[in-house]
C-alpha cells in the first residue's frame, strides 16, 4: 500500500464527507493506493455516523478508530500509527484547513527525497494574528532554539513520515506538536520541509485554545530533559547537587573563619547563627543533597527499567 492518510476528528461532522471526497479524488488522480483512518476522539455530534457511513460505501478504503470520550490528539495519532499500513503515513487535521492535493508531493518528498519525515509550514495564515500567529511565531522560535530543528511550523498537521518512523516513535500526552523532535531522538534525522496552502475553517470552530502554548512549553521542556537525561539523570541531578553542596560548604567554612579570627583577634563578632549567609550555606548544603539523592534515586529506577537497553537498530548483518 502507497498511502496510510490518518485524519484524528473531534466534533468534526459536516467536514467529514467533504474531506473524504476531496481525499478520494486526490488519490484517484494519482492512481495512489491508500487507506483513510478516521480516529473519533470522543465526539459528540455524530462524527461516528458519519465515518461508519463512509466506511460502508468504501469499505477498502476507510477504517475508522472510535474512543469512549475525548483524550487529545497525541492518542489520536498514536492509534493511528500503530493500525497504519502504508509506506508513507500522511496526517492531517479533520476541520478542512489542511489540502489533501498536498499529498501527492509531499509523498514524492518522503519515497524519491528520501526524507524520513516532512513537515508541512503554513507559511500564509488565515488565523487571527494576536491570538495564534504571534504566539505561534514565539512558540517555533522557542522550539527552533531547543530541538536544533529548522522547522518554522513544527506543530503543522499536515505532514509525511516513512512507515519506520511511525512505528519507531510514541507520541503520548501532548506531544503530538514535537513528533519531528522525536523522530530526531530515535534516530531519523533526515526532516525536511514544505509550504502548505492554510485554508479557512469552513465549519465550527477551533478546539484548541490559548492553553496550548504555555503547556507546549512545558512539554518543550519535558522532552529536552527526557532526551538529555532520561536515561542518565544523575549527570544533571548529581552535578548540580554537587556544585551547589560544595558551594553552600565552602560558604559555611567562610562564615566559620570570619567568626574564628574574630575571636583570634578579639574583635567582637556577632554569633554564626545571626548572620543570614549561615542559613543561606545550610540551605544550598541541604538542597545540594537532595538533588544528589534524586540522581541516585533516578539512576536505580532507569537501571532497573525493562526498557533501560531499547535501542533503535536500523540494521544488522
Amino acid at each position: 500500500m502507497d498511502i496510510s492518510i490518518i485524519v484524528p476528528a473531534y466534533n468534526e461532522a459536516e467536514s467529514l464527507p467533504k474531506l473524504y471526497e476531496w481525499i478520494e479524488r486526490v488519490m484517484l488522480e494519482n492512481e495512489f493506493s491508500y487507506e483513510v483512518i478516521f480516529v473519533d476522539d470522543g465526539s459528540t455530534d455524530g462524527s461516528w455516523s458519519i465515518i461508519e457511513e463512509l466506511q460502508t460505501k468504501a469499505p477498502e478504503f476507510v477504517r475508522g478508530i472510535k474512543f469512549r470520550h475525548n483524550y487529545g490528539k497525541s492518542p489520536a495519532l498514536h492509534c493511528g500509527f500503530r493500525q497504519a499500513q502504508g509506506d508513507v503515513v500522511i496526517t492531517m487535521d479533520a476541520d478542512l484547513q489542511d489540502s489533501p492535493d498536498e499529498i501527492p508531493e509531499l509523498y514524492h518528498m518522503v519515497t524519491a527525497g528520501n526524507y524520513d519525515l516532512v513537515s508541512g509550514w503554513k507559511k500564509k495564515r488565515y488565523d487571527s494574528k494576536l491570538t495564534k500567529n504571534l504566539p505561534s511565531k514565539l512558540y517555533n522560535a522557542t522550539a527552533r532554539k531547543v530541538t536544533g530543528l529548522r522547522l518554522h511550523d513544527m506543530n503543522c498537521g499536515l505532514k509525511a513520515y516513512k512507515n519506520e518512523v511511525v512505528k519507531n516513535i510514541e507520541v503520548y500526552g501532548d506531544m503530538h506538536r514535537y513528533i519531528p523532535y522525536l523522530a530526531k531522538n530515535a534516530g531519523f534525522t533526515r526532516i525536511g520541509e514544505k509550504v502548505v496552502t492554510h485554508r479557512k475553517r469552513e465549519f465550527g470552530e477551533s478546539k484548541f485554545g490559548m492553553n496550548r502554548f504555555v503547556n507546549g512549553y512545558l512539554d518543550l521542556i519535558t522532552l529536552w530533559f527526557l532526551s538529555k537525561f532520561g536515561k542518565k539523570p544523575m549527570h544533571f541531578f548529581g552535578l548540580w547537587g554537587s556544585f551547589m553542596f560544595i558551594l553552600g560548604f565552602i560558604a559555611v567554612v567562610v562564615v566559620g573563619v570570619n567568626k574564628l579570627l574574630a575571636l583570634y583577634q578579639h574583635v567582637p563578632a556577632r554569633l554564626v547563627t545571626d548572620s543570614p549567609y549561615f542559613y543561606l550555606s545550610i540551605l544550598a548544603m541541604i538542597l545540594g543533597t537532595l538533588l544528589f539523592l534524586t540522581g541516585f534515586l533516578g539512576e536505580l529506577i532507569t537501571r532497573n527499567a525493562p526498557e533501560r537497553n531499547d535501542y533503535n537498530i536500523e540494521k544488522t548483518i
